[in-house]
């Protein structure tokens, strides 16, 4: 990685935007980024806030179960991209339909500490009332029955 602040800033940006298009062209997902050691904190008071101390762990307890809630992936709209030092934030909306046929939409925040291509910890706030509905609302589907 660079040495220069600014370099590194602006190569963690374009690292993440690249994760983002990606992901809101169904074909990747920032997750990928993840190290395997990454840790993820979800701030406030829903089901899954709560720290989690591998990407495994994260993937398997969070976004999973999260997925099988979906009939239609989620689609991020990157509203804001921002870097300091080797931390990146980015604040999107998602939207995507629930198994139940209602839309699931929400606005995220996350603070993503990057090292060497990837990401090793991160903060996320988002709304977790509009989360918890959607969780408790809509059970996951069976592993066989899962959307693309």
């Amino acid at each position: 990685m660079p040495e220069d602040p600014n370099a590194l800033e602006t190569a963690n940006k374009a690292l993440v935007r690249a994760a983002f298009d990606r992901w809101s062209e169904g074909v990747g997902s920032p997750f990928e980024l993840l190290a395997d050691d990454a840790t993820w904190l979800i701030v406030g008071n829903s089901p899954v806030s709560r720290f989690y101390e591998s990407r495994q762990e994260f993937l398997d307890q969070v976004i999973d179960p999260f997925n099988a809630r979906l009939s239609e992936p989620l689609v991020p709209a990157v509203r804001g991209l921002y870097a300091d030092g080797d931390v990146v934030i980015v604040y999107f909306e998602a939207v995507g339909v629930a198994r139940d046929g209602e839309p699931y939409e929400n606005t995220y925040t996350w603070y993503m500490r990057i090292a060497g291509g990837r990401i090793v910890d991160v903060t996320a706030f988002f709304d977790t009332i509009a989360f918890t509905d959607f969780w408790a609302r809509v059970p996951p589907a069976p592993k066989n029955q899962l959307v693309g």
